[in-house]
């Protein structure tokens, strides 16, 4: 890996776990320890293609694939994907593995979730957290959790059911059309195949379609939610430095006004707390990459004392 010291080409990776391994994207230099960087549900290290390159270039960036997604292992047959706490455990283990005391993580919408625990859990041991287009898990009403159970555990014995033949294969246009669709206009067409060169695998009976790489499993993530009283004890751990981006429009919450709450609870600790409102979509690291570049790369090689703001529209240093 040493040919790439100082640039901005990435070096994929592989980290070993006891089910397989967790795959990388190592951008910039290798002699330094790496921001970690995390991707959102059913996304994938690609995520941050276009991010990444427009950092600082002495900024080593690893971005991870969470199992399941990506090129990283599936979880072993039988197991549910409790994706905040699996992924917590994960992004410990790659702390560990590469022997790191302090950390900075990176994290759009399910990753920042993931960051947001790991920084409330290792309070120490976390230098900065940088949120994108998200706070913290995803909060819903006991009476909702209690409704969704049966759907989730009905539907994830179906998803494991599936063969490794029986996962629905497409042509490479088709796919793409699939996954445009799902995105429902955060991610362009352009970067969904962005995404879709970690995001699909071609089918070993037939070279001219595809499958998804990412565990169908994935899917059912319902499970294990968090209450609003549970989210707001962990963000009044988190003591780091903190930025937080909002897109705007970006993702809708079912309770909106929670967002600001918990801010406002991280600022309380936080040795250093920005804020931004950014025009664009719930990918706009991937959409946008140059509207949020310079944000994040001031705020990974720049140190700033606290100040409060006056509202919510403000940045705060």
């Amino acid at each position: 890996m040493s040919e790439t010291l100082g640039t901005r080409e990435p070096v994929e990776i592989k980290i070993p776990v006891p089910w397989g391994h967790i795959s990388g994207k190592w951008w910039g230099p290798q002699d330094k320890n790496p921001v970690i960087a995390i991707h959102g549900w059913q996304d994938n290290a690609g995520t941050f293609d276009n991010l990444a390159p427009l950092l600082p270039a002495d900024v080593p960036f690893l971005c991870i694939d969470l199992p399941g997604h990506g090129f990283s292992s599936h979880l072993p047959p039988g197991q549910f994907y409790y994706i905040w706490w699996d992924s917590l455990v994960v992004v410990r283990r790659v702390v560990q593995y590469l022997r790191l005391e302090k950390v900075t993580l990176v994290g759009h919408s399910l990753g920042g979730a993931v960051g947001f625990l790991y920084a409330a859990t290792y309070p120490d041991e976390v230098d900065k957290l940088i949120s994108i287009d998200i706070v913290c898990p995803r909060v819903e009403s006991p009476q909702t959790i209690v409704d969704r159970t049966k759907i989730c555990v009905d539907r994830f014995l179906k998803y494991e059911s599936m063969s490794a033949t029986s996962v629905p294969c497409y042509e490479r246009q088709t796919m793409l059309d699939i996954v445009e669709d799902a995105y429902q206009g955060s991610v362009s067409r352009q970067n969904c195949e962005v995404m879709m060169r970690r995001g699909m695998k071609p089918s070993p009976d037939n070279n001219n379609t595809y499958f998804f790489s990412r565990d169908s499993r994935l899917k059912i993530a319902g499970l294990a939610s968090f209450s609003k009283d549970h989210v707001l004890a962990y963000a009044a751990k988190i003591k780091c430095d903190y930025l937080n981006i909002r897109a705007d429009p970006g993702i809708s919450f079912a309770y909106p006004e929670l967002y600001h709450q918990l801010l406002d609870v991280i600022r309380e600790n936080s040795s250093r707390f920005e804020f931004h409102k950014v025009k664009g979509t719930h990918h706009i690291h991937l959409e946008d990459a140059p509207a949020i570049a310079g944000i994040v790369g001031n705020f990974l090689t720049k140190e700033g004392p606290v100040s409060m703001a006056q509202n919510h529209n403000d940045l705060v240093i």
